[in-house]
């Protein structure tokens, strides 16, 4: 997906050259020794409509992308009882799964409003689960305040070609971050990568400090080159939080009646994978 209106603006405040040590390839997660630690990432699947990638931050509340509760087509909010998570989730099992009660988008979102970088500044929401994950191994991240233009950052995501285990890019780079808190990234994303958390790394642990919000190409240490955009978190978390400590409606979609129907995803190339 191409943002060229979006991408020209942040590329003209991206630096020539940082300088940085070169990107490290995506790496599967698809042994159990390999997934160690990662295992609060999870897939976020939305009714037989695609996936999305979403993380911990508490037994209860998952975060990824706005963009990722809204049909890319009508605009529709889905129904929370459409969204389930699995956490860990890698070749047919989850470490962990647990059904959305409600879900929170950030108030200044525009579901159709497109990947502009105002709208991109504001791609933010939270998942509630019905039941707290407990379980063993699957530790909630701590989520830490952004990172500054050139800092190493890591990516871990689900992806077109890779729904069935996550992929680590343990190290890309923030480009530029702009006044409104979005980064320009150099890691590797791709649909269904939506809401992927990005980490930063700190005394060997990793913290989150963006969400992916976007994917495109622009002009990098004078090439062309992949891009991803990223929300900064920061005070966006808190107006999140707050709006789900307080139940306001205006930015909650109370769940709607669930049913027993079972859940299936499409398959041959018929899935629709949300953007990034």
């Amino acid at each position: 997906m191409h943002l060229p209106l979006a991408l020209a603006f942040l590329v003209g405040l991206a630096s020539a050259a940082l300088g940085q040590s070169a990107d490290r390839p995506l790496e599967s997660l698809e042994s159990g020794l390999q997934v160690q630690g990662w295992e609060a990432v999870g897939r976020i699947d939305i009714g037989s409509q695609g996936f999305c990638t979403g993380a911990l931050i508490s037994e209860k509340l998952v975060l990824t992308a706005a963009h990722c509760l809204f049909d890319k087509d009508t605009g529709r909010r889905f129904a929370d009882s459409e969204l389930v998570f699995r956490a860990g989730w890698r070749n047919g099992r989850a470490a962990a799964e647990g059904q959305v009660l409600r879900s929170v988008v950030y108030p200044r979102y525009n579901p159709t409003g497109g990947a502009g970088i105002d709208n991109v500044a504001h791609d933010l929401a939270l998942l509630e689960l019905t039941h707290p994950i407990r379980t063993r191994g699957v530790t909630p991240f701590a989520v830490y305040s952004e990172p500054r233009s050139g800092d190493q950052v890591g990516v871990v995501s689900y992806g077109r070609g890779r729904a069935d285990a996550p992929s680590l890019q343990e190290r890309c780079r923030v480009i530029e971050r702009d006044r409104s808190g979005v980064l320009m990234m150099s890691c590797s994303v791709d649909f269904g990568s939506s809401g992927a958390p990005v980490f930063a790394f700190s005394h060997g642990r990793a913290h989150i400090v963006s969400v992916v919000s976007a994917m495109g190409r622009g002009q990098v240490d004078g090439s062309l080159q992949d891009v991803s955009l990223g929300v900064s978190l920061g005070p966006r978390l808190d107006v999140l939080r707050t709006a789900l400590d307080t139940s306001d409606r205006r930015f909650i979609q109370a769940p709607l009646a669930q049913t027993d129907a079972p859940r299936q995803m499409s398959s041959g190339g018929g899935a629709r994978f949300l953007r990034p």
